[in-house]
């Protein structure tokens, strides 16, 4: 559009809004690249010079730590395991549920949806949820992780909402031509509903993959910790694992051996999400939108 046709105002507000998307992408942006440089420098010159980007300062000692503790390469695999089992769980039970729910034919329809809607604002709590998952014998299993969440209500309404926007033709269409609803669901609607699947998919992953506190309730086996139980350790108690260190180090050696593996660790941890969002991105805008307009 030609900026001629638009008022002083608007040329203001749009002054205004380069100026907020530009602060907000230099608040986002800085700590990332703290992080990545604080990450190949040692602690003793981070402290005193701060951040340098002068390869003398650097040192690849703090990736090469944790490339070599099997602790943190293990919590790596096992949260992509539990994050990505958790998702696929989450997408198939979202999408099954959600596909009759857009059914405005559907016998208690209004009933499911009423008594779903109550459970994102009530739950059992901690204590009766921890004697559930010990009860069905799932303590220090995956599935202690994986299974209580699995069900977002959230998610399946986003779910829902898409399917009801979908064009109620093609339905028609096919059962014209003699298909049934199982026939309809997998090769029409399923197809159709890949940008809202991959949305709950991301959104699924990122929340599995940033999660510890139900890995610190149910998991006391060290070989079955995620990795961002193993990151809490290092960042919050300071306590690197035991191979990783000396029997005879001084404390001031494993304050600063903690404080190095503490940024490298961090970008490892987050490098599957940025692999990810690109290839995400072309889904991400339709089926987040399509999913939470129409109602």
């Amino acid at each position: 559009m030609n900026m001629k046709m638009y008022t002083k105002f608007d040329k203001r507000m749009l002054v205004l809004n380069k100026i907020i998307i530009a602060f907000l992408v230099l608040i986002t942006f800085v700590p990332l690249v703290y992080i990545l440089v604080a990450s190949f420098m040692d602690p003793q010159v981070l402290v005193s010079k701060g951040i340098s980007f002068n390869p003398k300062d650097w040192t690849t000692e703090g990736y090469a730590r944790v490339f070599s503790d099997k602790s943190i390469l293990r919590g790596f695999l096992n949260s992509l395991l539990y994050s990505f089992t958790f998702s696929v769980l989450t997408v198939a039970i979202s999408v099954l549920t959600a596909y009759p729910l857009a059914n405005k034919e559907l016998v208690g329809r209004k009933w499911v949806n009423i008594f779903l809607i109550i459970t994102m604002f009530f739950s059992g709590g901690l204590v009766p949820t921890y004697l559930l998952v010990k009860q069905l014998g799932m303590l220090n299993t995956m599935w202690a992780i994986v299974l209580p969440g699995a069900v977002n209500v959230w998610n399946i309404i986003l779910a829902r909402t898409y399917f009801q926007g979908l064009p109620k033709e093609l339905v028609e269409a096919a059962v014209i031509d003699g298909a049934n609803d199982l026939q309809i669901f997998l090769k029409i609607m399923l197809p159709l509903a890949k940008p809202i699947m991959f949305v709950l998919f991301l959104y699924a992953f990122v929340g599995q993959w940033n999660s510890y506190f139900d890995a610190m309730i149910y998991i006391k086996d060290p070989n079955l910790e995620p990795l961002q139980l193993v990151l809490r350790k290092i960042l919050i108690q300071s306590q690197p694992a035991k191979d990783m260190i000396g029997a005879q180090a001084a404390m001031n050696e494993m304050k600063r051996l903690a404080e190095m593996i503490k940024y490298a660790t961090i970008v490892i941890s987050s490098l599957p999400l940025i692999v990810m969002y690109p290839f995400f991105q072309k889904y991400f805008d339709k089926g987040i939108m399509v999913g939470s307009l129409k109602g």
